[in-house]
C-alpha cells in the first residue's frame, strides 16, 4: 500500500470527528433555504388530509389566517401558495378576479404573517375544469390567449399581497408579458420566480389529488420532455432573457443534471422543487421501515445545494423548521 502520495495524503483526516466535518462541509441547509408550499381550499369546514402526501393536509381558507400565523412562528421563512377552488371553468377565471381565490388567500396570507415570504404560484390547473394550464382551442392549450390571462392574473396576486409571483404554465413568452403587465401596474419591484425547465413528470401525481385536478389528456405538448436536458437548458435562458429574478427545475431529484448545469450557464438565483411524488417516495418507504426519513431528507436536500439550488420548496420544510434533520 505505497504509492507516490500515500500515505502522507490521507483524505479520511478531515473525516475524523464530528467538528473536523462540520468545519470542512462545503454546503448547508438552512430555513434561509426553504420554502414551503400549502394549499388553500375554499368553501370547507375543516382541513382535509392529502392521503399520498402523508402529514399535508389542504387548508380551509376560513382557517387560513390562524395557520399562516403558525407557520411563520415555527420558523418558515417563505411559502409558496396554491389554491384549491370550487369554482372552475374553462378559463380560470376566478384567479384574475380581485375577490376570487386567489386574490383573497394571498391578502390574508400577507395580513396575518407580513415578514412571512408569501409566493403565488401563477398558472391556471387550479381554477380550470379541465385540468390544463391555460386555454384549450382545437384540443390544445392556446399559448397566446393563456398569456393575457397569465398577466391578468400576476397583477392581481400582486395586488393581493405576494412578494414573488411564480409563473408555471410553461407558455412561451410569459415571462415578458407577466413582467411587463406587473410593470405597467406599478409593480415594477415584484419579483418573478419562473418555474423555467418544468418537466411532464409522473412525479406530479399526489399533487394533482392534493388540488382535486382532473385532467383531460397530458401537458406533454407544453411541458418539457424528461428525456431533453439541452432544451431545458434554452427555457430557463429564454426565461432569464425576458426578465425572470429566480430559475426554477422541477421535479428534482431526477434532474439533478440539468441543475447543476443551468448553474454553470447563469448568475440568477436558482430554486428547485422538491415534488409531491418525491415527498410521497420518502414518507411511504420510512412508514414501510425502509429508510430513515430524516436522514434521507437531509441528504436530498443537501444533493439540490450541491448540484447549485439557491432555493427549494419542499413539504419537508416546515417539519424541518419544528424539528431540524
Amino acid at each position: 500500500m505505497t504509492s507516490d502520495t500515500f500515505p502522507s495524503v490521507r483524505l479520511r483526516r478531515l473525516r475524523k470527528t464530528p467538528a473536523l466535518r462540520d468545519l470542512v462541509r462545503e454546503h448547508t441547509v438552512t430555513m434561509n433555504d426553504l420554502i414551503y408550499p400549502i394549499f388553500v381550499e375554499e368553501d370547507v369546514e375543516e382541513a382535509r388530509p392529502i392521503k399520498t402526501m402523508p402529514g399535508i393536509s389542504r387548508i380551509p381558507e376560513k382557517h387560513l389566517a390562524q395557520e399562516i400565523k403558525a407557520i411563520y412562528a415555527d420558523g418558515v421563512k417563505a411559502v409558496m401558495m396554491f389554491g384549491v377552488s370550487h369554482h372552475k371553468n374553462d378559463t380560470g377565471s376566478d384567479s384574475w378576479q380581485t375577490d376570487g381565490l386567489l386574490a383573497r388567500m394571498l391578502k390574508t396570507a400577507k395580513n396575518a404573517a407580513p415578514e412571512l415570504v408569501i409566493i403565488a404560484d401563477s398558472c391556471f390547473c387550479d381554477y380550470t375544469d379541465h385540468g390544463h394550464c391555460g386555454i384549450v382551442r382545437d384540443g390544445h392549450v392556446h399559448n397566446d390567449l393563456t398569456l393575457e390571462n397569465l398577466a391578468k392574473q400576476a397583477v392581481v396576486a400582486a395586488r393581493g399581497g405576494a412578494d414573488i409571483v411564480a409563473p408555471s404554465a410553461m407558455m412561451d413568452g410569459q415571462i415578458a408579458a407577466m413582467r411587463q403587465a406587473l410593470d405597467e401596474a406599478g409593480f415594477t419591484d415584484t419579483p418573478i420566480m419562473a418555474y423555467s425547465s418544468k418537466f411532464a413528470s409522473g412525479f406530479y401525481g399526489p399533487f394533482r389529488e392534493a388540488l382535486e385536478v382532473d385532467l383531460k389528456g397530458d401537458r406533454k405538448a407544453y411541458q418539457m420532455d424528461s428525456f431533453n436536458g439541452r432544451e431545458a437548458l434554452r427555457e430557463s435562458l429564454q426565461d432569464e432573457a425576458e426578465g425572470a429574478d429566480f430559475l426554477m427545475v422541477k421535479p428534482g431529484l431526477a434532474y439533478l443534471d440539468v441543475l447543476a448545469r443551468l448553474r454553470e450557464q447563469t448568475l440568477l438565483p436558482l430554486a428547485v422543487y422538491q415534488v409531491s411524488g418525491e415527498y410521497a417516495m420518502i414518507k411511504f418507504a420510512a412508514q414501510a421501515g425502509a429508510i430513515e426519513e430524516k436522514r434521507i431528507v437531509r441528504e436530498t436536500l443537501g444533493a439540490f445545494k450541491r448540484a447549485g439550488a439557491d432555493v427549494i420548496l419542499s413539504y419537508f420544510a416546515r417539519a424541518i423548521a419544528r424539528e431540524g434533520f
